[in-house]
């Protein structure tokens, strides 16, 4: 029957309040820690680490929305009938995705102004992760959109539907459950990405560690809390993912 996958929001909306959740204990933790610093080794590291983790997760929550709306409209160009789109589409993904994302970044934050076109490094980090991660994001969607059995699309062709509608109530709802384990994926590369932000001199988690590292010199200890860190961060993500992975609908 056309149309009779769907999503159901209210548990996608609770998964997404379940890691939003997690990432605020996670900042309230931080905050504790740098109003009550702890002075046992290693741990007395955490205060000066976590100064940049509010940039960390803001850089990824912007990037991961640029990221979704920049791989859902470029997927559907991809998957368009219109040889011009997929052209078009086709060249942004594959000079994104053949690119390194560093260089990208630099591109954007120190070229841009060139041309005329100023970033701040925070706006020039969550485009350069957006617009990378989206690249790979459009290939997901496009290779979800054509997983579509034939048949519903057919049924809808049968129906008379506009493709608009045909997009909106047929294929989207059932390519969306499709692309959210990979979306996942996605997700947390992204977040590691991150990372890269302090070589345009972005306070992130990765900048600090830098820093204090030169202050101190307690190597390995500093890289050790930042790679507990960026997992901290992470499993909560994964965990969210998979909660939604299992709550999913598939279509028959």
């Amino acid at each position: 029957m056309v149309g009779q996958m769907f999503i159901d929001r209210d548990r996608i909306k609770n998964g997404i309040f379940f890691v939003i959740a997690i990432l605020i204990i996670g900042v309230a933790f931080g905050i504790q820690l740098l109003a009550d610093p702890p002075e046992a080794a290693p741990f007395d590291l955490l205060p000066s680490l976590l100064r940049g983790l509010s940039t960390t997760i803001t850089l990824t929550i912007w990037g991961a929305l640029l990221a979704l709306v920049v791989a859902l409209f470029t997927g559907i160009l991809r998957s368009s009938p219109s040889r011009l789109l997929r052209s078009i589409s086709g060249i942004y993904v594959e000079v994104f995705r053949g690119t390194s994302i560093l260089v990208q970044l630099f591109w954007i934050f120190f070229v841009l102004p060139l041309f005329g076109l100023t970033l701040s490094p925070f706006q020039a980090g969550v485009l350069a992760l957006g617009l990378n991660v989206g690249a790979y994001g459009a290939e997901v969607v496009r290779g979800a959109i054509r997983a579509i059995p034939r048949g519903q699309i057919e049924a809808a062709i049968a129906l008379n539907m506009p493709r608009s509608m045909m997009m909106r109530r047929v294929i989207l709802p059932q390519a969306i459950v499709r692309i959210l384990p990979p979306f996942g994926n996605l997700l947390i590369e992204l977040l590691k990405a991150t990372s890269l932000v302090w070589f345009i001199s972005l306070s992130d988690v990765t900048y600090q560690a830098a820093t204090l590292r030169q202050s101190v010199g307690r190597t390995t200890e500093v890289y050790t809390m930042l790679l507990f860190i960026y997992f901290f961060i992470a499993y909560p993500l994964t965990l969210g993912v998979r909660w939604l992975e299992n709550r999913r609908q598939w279509a028959t």
